[in-house]
């Protein structure tokens, strides 16, 4: 939790302080009224325009946040026919990114970069289709960079506009012989993104899904043309391998919606979708009404009442829809809100699969067969649910393992609750629940206890879940059971030991959410809680706390030969009073990202498999033994 979430709460128990007679901290009169430009406001919150703030080791860090918001402009170029050309690039720090489109009107580039609710989106004329409708985006890149320089040309003529901050420090205008378009330069401020990088992985990842989204448009970085000729087609046969699909993907475009899916024999289900070019990976009503839609078809060209999660396992998707206005449920644009959307995607997705059906009857076969299958073994697991039910009713009334939270993803937050992400720890044993127990934010911080080591589910079946009483707990109090639309948390954190044990037990639970729950790692919702590894402290002053080896010595350099070294060797050794600023304010987490979904069965299959020459090789050659004060 930051501190703007711990803060609130501790200004009401002020307050009510000050009601039982004590005096308060200071007067509240007219004087304690402030206002804030808009621009401060972006400066002073600005998790509230851009989410996480970050260092760039996540992909959806405030950094790369910026970014995409500067792009968005350019691609709402594209969507209106002006420009199929961006260029984007990286110097250091500073980030630069050139359009052709119509250029931003001369007369209006200062109120356009600086001017809260000012910009063209408004005018549906102009901007049929725009990802951005809040008149938000540019201005907060602008605020929250140290230097930002916008540059608009249009017929031989450019004006140019200098900030530092938000504030405008120069202006500058004349005659050039460059091509129409927009150029936007900016640094983010390190004063508010501090230690920060890009990662050159995360910035191809998203140029590629530009460039899927956007088929026609070619984007230049690093001396390579990010372009695709065939859409998401073409992203989802780059996630699934040609041998892994069970079937040609099934695809459809018009001026609105575009869709592509096919079948693997994976559990789960992958999903991406998009609004305007902005990928949702919370997915929403056009999500949820694609799957409607594709379940809608194939029962239509069949004859057959399939239920819905008869098409869910192995299924992999891609929906991007075109709205005139649409409403997300937060600034970041994670997830849509539109119920209007609901009838048109149903429909043209329904007609579209059940037409791709009956002019591709070999495709038609293969589709039939696999939601069978699916049906068959959905049967089967709710035989193993109901055969199991008693012995879970029984457990249910004893489950002490999980420490659940009072707020979850979609519930009401009161008012006089500071608001947050929901997260669960998932720790190695009771030592380390209690001491995450007695600091934990009750709010919002959910504790689930792993008695020992998981059950190794690589090459396992779904059903086999339901035999592990353990893991079928986890999987019902994340709420994914039926689907990981369901989750209940923001964040799942691996909170386990650093050493051997710990690890493996981690690499236990990658297994088991990439062989049945692989969205939750794709959609960005599983990490790994970071925690010291050393205490170097001096007597009678502040500890220092170390994550690594080099941290330490350059600790223990600082503080003097007086200081002690403490070795953490596990979770259950930091005391309550320590740990709780490591999963507070200083919580460092590390995401468990994929670049693609296509690698996932040979590296599971490497490392989680039956023993081989080439892993052991690899571990021999490989192996680190960990240093042990």
């Amino acid at each position: 939790m930051s501190e703007e979430r711990e803060n609130p709460a501790a200004g009401m128990k002020n307050s009510v302080s000050g009601a039982a007679g004590q005096s308060p901290a200071a007067e509240y009169n007219e004087n304690a009224i402030q206002t804030l430009s808009a621009l401060e406001h972006i400066r002073l919150r600005p998790g509230m325009y851009i989410g996480r703030m970050g260092d760039g080791s996540h992909p959806d860090d405030g950094i790369y946040i910026l970014l995409k918001e500067i792009i968005d402009n350019s691609i709402d170029e594209f969507i209106m026919g002006q420009g199929r050309r961006i260029d984007v690039a990286l110097n250091g720090h500073t980030v630069s990114v050139r359009d052709y489109g119509r250029g931003i009107p001369p007369g209006k580039l200062v109120e356009c970069v600086s001017v809260i609710n000012t910009g063209g989106k408004y005018n549906t004329d102009v901007f049929k289709f725009s990802i951005g409708l809040n008149g938000v985006g540019t201005k907060a890149v602008n605020a929250l960079s140290e230097y930002f320089r916008v540059k608009t040309i249009r017929d031989g003529h450019f004006r140019a506009a200098e900030f530092s901050k938000g504030k405008l420090v120069n202006e500058e205008e004349g005659d050039c012989q460059e091509r129409n378009g927009t150029q936007v330069e900016f640094t983010p401020d390190h004063e508010l993104f501090k230690n920060y990088d890009f990662r050159m992985e995360y910035l191809e990842k998203r140029l590629w899904m530009y460039a899927y989204l956007n088929s026609g448009l070619s984007l230049y970085f690093n001396n390579r043309v990010y372009f695709s000729r065939n859409g998401l087609k073409d992203l989802l046969e780059n996630e699934v391998e040609e041998e892994n699909r069970l079937y040609n993907t099934i695809y459809f475009k018009d001026k609105t919606i575009e869709f592509a899916l096919t079948h693997s024999d994976a559990y789960g289900e992958t999903q991406f979708s998009f609004v305007n070019g902005q990928y949702t990976h919370d997915g929403g009503t056009h999500l949820s009404a694609f799957k409607e839609g594709v379940l809608k078809g194939i029962n239509e060209f069949s004859g057959r009442n399939f239920k819905a999660d008869a098409i869910r396992d192995g299924l992999v998707g891609a929906i991007a829809v075109k709205v005139v206005a649409p409403v997300f449920e937060s600034q970041t644009k994670n997830k849509l809100g539109n119920t209007d959307v609901r009838y048109p995607v149903v429909t043209a997705v329904s007609a579209a699969v059940a037409d791709f059906l009956h002019k591709n009857r070999e495709v038609a076969d293969l589709v039939i067969d696999k939601v069978t299958r699916n049906e068959q073994l959905h049967k089967q697991i709710s035989e193993v649910k109901k055969k199991s039910r008693e012995t879970l009713q029984k457990s249910r009334l004893r489950i002490p393992k999980l420490k659940d939270c009072k707020y979850h993803i979609g519930e009401k937050i009161p008012r006089n609750v500071a608001p947050g992400e929901s997260m669960i720890f998932l720790t190695e044993g009771d030592s380390a629940a209690g001491s995450l127990e007695v600091c934990r934010d009750v709010n919002y911080q959910a504790i689930f206890a792993l008695r020992g080591k998981p059950m190794n589910f690589y090459g396992q079946k779904f059903e086999k879940i339901y035999s592990n009483e353990e893991l079928t707990f986890l999987m019902q109090a994340l709420g994914v059971e039926e689907s990981v639309e369901n989750l209940r948390y923001d964040r799942i954190i691996i909170a386990t030991d650093a050493d051997v044990d710990g690890l493996h037990i981690r690499n236990l639970l990658l297994t088991f959410f990439l062989t049945f729950f692989d969205q939750l790692v794709l959609s960005g919702h599983v990490f790994v809680l970071e925690t010291p590894l050393f205490r170097v402290q001096k007597p009678k002053e502040k500890p220092i706390y170390c994550y690594s080896e080099q941290e330490r010595d350059a600790a223990y350099a600082k503080a003097g030969k007086k200081a002690e070294i403490t070795r953490f060797k596990g979770l259950g050794e930091i005391s309550p009073k320590e740990f709780g600023q490591f999963i507070g304010s200083e919580m460092r987490l590390a995401p468990v990202t994929l670049d693609s979904m296509r690698n996932v069965p040979e590296l599971l299959g490497f490392y989680m498999g039956n023993n081989t020459p080439e892993r052991k090789d690899y571990i021999m050659n490989n192996l680190e033994v960990p240093e042990y004060d």
